[in-house]
């Protein structure tokens, strides 16, 4: 599934940083270059033209983000972990990752931000989301326009949405929702009777 990529950003030829940030902005394949390099070598199944397999370099995208400054305390494990990334690519393509699977006391995947893919700069298509270990090539991302990285307490703040059709939808403890409309009654006896009480 893909979404819309604002021309802004489609059009704008550099890498955009945004989201939970000190220090946003925009990052040119010049300034990729400029982070410490690695090479990976990684092998995917395509949909459409089987196993494919590439050697990348780039810098890690754990460098890239620390880069611009993440809202955390870096001390802080928990803090650290409250954190997605979220990466995009120009024709809508699109992947989320926890900030867990590429700190290096978590997961410490790999993941990079290539800038040259097999013996070819990529200057012209721009970076690419690299995923070591993936089986699947789905969070394989290839001109990636934006990287967003944000605290997940936004997924957490309930709206009006987030209610709809929960009216009357038990709870873990067998409560129905505060209406008290469709209450669940385990306690074996027929409608409408008393149960003793102990």
């Amino acid at each position: 599934m893909s979404i819309d990529v604002p021309d802004r950003v489609r059009a704008g030829g550099r890498l955009r940083l945004s989201g939970d940030l000190s220090l946003p902005g925009l990052l040119s394949m010049a300034d990729l270059r400029a982070l410490p390099q690695r090479t990976v070598e990684v092998g995917f199944a395509c949909r459409t033209s089987g196993t494919r397999h590439h050697r990348f370099t780039g810098p890690l995208l754990l460098d890239v983000a620390r880069a611009a400054g993440p809202v955390f305390d870096a001390s802080e494990r928990k803090d650290r972990l409250r954190f997605l990334v979220s990466v995009l690519g120009r024709d809508g393509h699109h992947a989320v990752l926890s900030w867990g699977e590429i700190d290096p006391e978590f997961g410490d995947v790999p993941v990079l931000v290539g800038v040259r893919m097999d013996d070819d700069d990529l200057d012209a298509r721009g970076p690419h989301l690299v995923v070591p270990g993936d089986r699947c090539g789905g969070r394989h991302i290839s001109e990636v326009v934006e990287i967003r990285i944000c605290a997940d307490a936004r997924l957490w703040k309930e709206t009006p949405d987030d209610l709809k059709g929960m009216e009357g939808v038990p709870d873990r403890v067998g409560r129905s929702s505060p209406s008290g409309a469709g209450a669940a009654d385990h306690s074996g006896a027929e409608p409408g009777t008393a149960v003793p009480r102990p």
